[in-house]
């Protein structure tokens, strides 16, 4: 079994050009990888890259990218259901406070389907392998390659075989009240031998929820959210306004990807790829930390919290040999994704403390309408003329456009101040689009000094430009129902420069390399997605807008240098990577909030470094066990002092101190929220053939070290998230054929937080309401299950 890096490979320095499907070579002892655009086996690849490949994705239920921490030293990965893609952070480079949302978009870090940029969660259906390269990849892949980039890799066409799997399974979650299920199916057709086939995997997740929501209100605007004090509920008051759904963090996926392959010959192919994802729930994967008696499992939200988020992607990618001097890579994509949500809105307009629980039935509910369209297009050649010198050169360009349509709306609230004509009560709508378009060139060279010695060097130019208008309006003070009647505000800006890269290793043995890199990496700045405010700003009323300064938000960099070796030993028995490294962090994007309303947006300030060493193994005592293993240290820390942006409640738990809000400073030393110092891995795999096949036990537990949930937290009344064990197992039989195999994780239930949303100083009753703003994201619960594949 194989777990990231530490993946048994074949020491052989054959390195070929990588063409853009990314072929695989998967078997027991080795993993081709394309991290760095060329073909190489993983135990030779000359930078931090750790793979998974399609056999242990499927063996350890690695669905998407939301598993894979568990299996990748350096990534720490907060799983917070399914409305978000969730909270990804490479190698402790994030600033930001942690959510129990978890994140639909990222940019410190890429997302590639093929060659494809897309921040999702696509499902790992029919996927080749996975790639995780660790640290700034700001040369090769450049956009969102702050801290490092996630490759998924598909399997492609096949146009000689009729070929196709069917998969199941059926499992059960504690805690949850039904069965959860999966049935999938892969398809290949060679359409015309040799020269064009189609390939499809399609599949539908049911996952079942386990997070209940029992103070919901039955009628708004008239139904009593809080009917018996700050403190509990009576069966009373519970009969005459609240009502209960259970297990609404449930996940509804649907997932298809179509690939079409043409090709005169292997020296010129197209695929054409479209691939599309629909995931649908109800409700947060948190809880309400106790509040009016809550459980564990159990949300005090008011309104269900549904989702309905989609992601198409659409995509031509061209392979051309030209003259066996170079292969001409060339990939356009057009992705939209979007987004629609809703959320209980009452902690939030509690918390900014207007007033509104005057109304005894107060609460509000908001609908946000998201929509992110991107264009790219990328062009590369990468030479296979031979001789001791290679190389890529190429350029990217890429459109982005952002939409967002956001309202707040409070039941009663018209009616009750004798507002007119606000039928759908509402209190606060916005919109926001804008538009970042970059462009770039890059080249990458490598001349081997001799057949053990090669150096590596490169460089890329970017240049971006960011565009955001839009508009609010409050509807209770008398504006417009719709922003989009008032004259919008907006701004632009603009930014250039070069990030480069030095590489070198060297071969000591055929099992033994040793690698050294400093590169640089970058993130553009963009727009905050919060509407402008209006000039001059009325000072008489509520506002939540983004002054001038607020609006946009610049570039941040990293300069990293790490040391790393690669080693098999005892005629390859035991495999052991172990790497070092030191990055420096600058101009760092961190989320702050706006001078008026607090609401959340990004800053750029300060210094940071993230530093310490990772380390994976294998070892094969006997041909029929393997026992493999990783470890990460990560000590990542604020350099600077970073004035004003921490936001706290002025006089903590108290609505009635004034001013409300008081802006901390992040001080030289605070420790980076959001990822693991210590995380590791330690897992063992029997096989024994039987029959027909073999018979094949796994186990594996994986370790997460405490989290603080926001820069200087212990001052800033954050939390230092606990540490916790978890871990799975499985018993399969599997033939050539055919498989089936039983499985559990998280064996012994661990219940666990995961994440946090909002500060403890937001805890507290607001005039007798007690306020329901701070939630705990928590672990999936123990889940058992039985699955079974056909393969044809």
């Amino acid at each position: 079994m194989a777990t990231g890096a530490s993946a048994q490979t074949a020491a052989t320095t054959a390195v070929q050009p990588a063409p853009a499907d990314g072929a695989d070579a998967d078997s027991a002892n080795e993993i081709v990888v394309t991290g760095n655009r060329r073909s190489v086996t993983l135990q030779n690849a000359p930078i931090n890259i750790s793979a998974i490949g399609a056999e242990q994705l499927q063996r350890q239920h690695v669905d998407d990218i939301r598993d894979l921490a568990a299996f990748t030293p350096g990534l720490t990965i907060s799983d917070t259901g399914p409305r978000s893609t969730g909270s990804i952070v490479l190698r402790g480079l994030n600033a930001s406070d942690v959510s129990g949302e978890g994140s639909n978009y990222d940019n410190a870090l890429g997302v590639y389907l093929g060659e494809v940029p897309l921040y999702y969660d696509f499902k790992f259906l029919d996927i080749a392998r996975v790639e995780t390269l660790l640290g700034p990849q700001g040369t090769l892949y450049g956009l969102g390659t702050l801290a490092g980039a996630i490759r998924y890799i598909p399997n492609r066409p096949n146009v000689t075989n009729v070929e196709g799997e069917v998969h199941g399974r059926f499992y059960g979650k504690s805690h949850g009240s039904k069965a959860g299920y999966q049935g999938d199916g892969v398809i290949n057709i060679p359409i015309v031998r040799d020269h064009i086939a189609f390939r499809s995997a399609t599949g539908y997740y049911y996952d079942p929820g386990f997070i209940d929501y029992p103070l919901l209100v039955q009628t708004p605007g008239v139904s009593l959210p809080q009917p018996d004090g700050p403190t509990s509920v009576s069966q009373a008051g519970y009969d005459a306004n609240l009502k209960k759904r259970k297990d609404l963090n449930f996940e509804k996926t649907f997932t298809t990807r179509n690939q079409l392959l043409v090709q005169t010959s292997e020296d010129l192919k197209a695929i054409f790829t479209y691939a599309y994802q629909q995931t649908k729930t109800e409700g947060s994967q948190s809880n309400s930390a106790g509040v009016l008696g809550t459980g564990k499992y159990e949300n005090a939200a008011r309104y269900t919290e549904p989702s309905n988020r989609h992601a198409n992607l659409f995509s031509l990618e061209i392979n051309a040999n030209i003259a066996d001097i170079a292969d001409l890579v060339s990939t356009t994509a057009y992705t939209k994704v979007r987004n629609r949500s809703r959320a209980d809105n009452t902690d939030l307009l509690l918390d900014l403390d207007y007033d509104y629980e005057a109304f005894p039935a107060f609460t509000s509910w908001n609908e946000t309408n998201d929509r992110r369209k991107q264009f790219n297009q990328e062009v590369r050649l990468v030479s296979r003329h031979g001789g001791p010198f290679n190389w890529v050169i190429g350029g990217f360009y890429n459109n982005q456009k952002n939409h967002r349509d956001y309202a707040e709306h409070v039941p009663g609230l018209s009616n009750f101040y004798g507002v007119p004509d606000n039928p759908d009560d509402l209190e606060y709508v916005s919109y926001t689009r804008s538009k970042v378009t970059e462009k770039a060139i890059f080249g990458e060279g490598t001349f081997h000094v001799t057949s053990k010695w090669q150096v590596t060097g490169g460089a890329r130019y970017f240049k971006y430009t960011s565009n955001i208008q839009g508009a609010l309006t409050l509807p209770l003070l008398g504006d417009p129902l719709s922003p989009y009647d008032l004259s919008p505000s907006g701004g632009r800006a603009k930014k250039d420069g070069w990030v480069w890269k030095l590489n070198s290793s060297y071969n000591f043995t055929p099992d033994l390399m040793a690698y050294a890199t400093y590169s640089k990496g970058y993130r553009i700045g963009g727009p905050n997605r919060v509407a402008p405010c209006p000039v001059p700003v009325p000072t008489d009323q509520q506002n939540a807008c983004a002054l001038p300064n607020e609006i946009q938000y610049g570039p941040d960099k990293t300069k990293n240098i790490e040391v790393g070796i690669r080693t098999q030993l005892f005629d390859r028995k035991l495999s052991f990577n172990f790497d070092v490294f030191h990055i420096k962090w600058d101009g760092i994007q961190v989320a702050s909030s706006t001078f008026y309303g607090a609401t959340g947006i990004t800053v750029n300030g300060g210094t940071a470094k993230s530093q310490g060493f990772e380390t994976s193994f294998q070892f094969r005592p006997v041909p029929k066990l393997a026992i493999q293993g990783s470890y990460s240290y990560t000590d990542a820390k604020l350099t600077q002092d970073v004035p004003g942006i921490i936001t706290i409640r002025t006089t903590p738990n108290d609505y009635d101190a004034r001013p409300k809000f008081t802006q901390l400073s992040a001080l030289d030393g605070d420790r980076l929220p959001g990822s693991a110092k210590n995380s590791g891995a330690l897992g063992a795999t029997y096989t024994t053939p039987f029959a027909a096949g073999n018979i094949i036990a796994n186990w594996i537990a994986t370790y997460r070290g405490n989290v603080v949930s926001r820069l200087g937290w212990d001052r800033a009344y954050g939390d230092k998230i606990p540490s916790y064990v978890t871990h799975r197992a499985s018993l399969a039989y599997e033939t050539d054929k055919y498989s089936v195999s039983l499985f559990a994780t998280n064996i012994f239930d661990k219940y666990a937080v995961v994440s946090v949303s909002n500060d403890r100083s937001r805890i507290g009753v607001n005039d007798g309401v007690a306020v329901r703003y701070y939630g705990q994201a928590v672990l999936n619960p123990r889940t058992v299950g039985i699955e079974g594949r056909i393969k044809f």
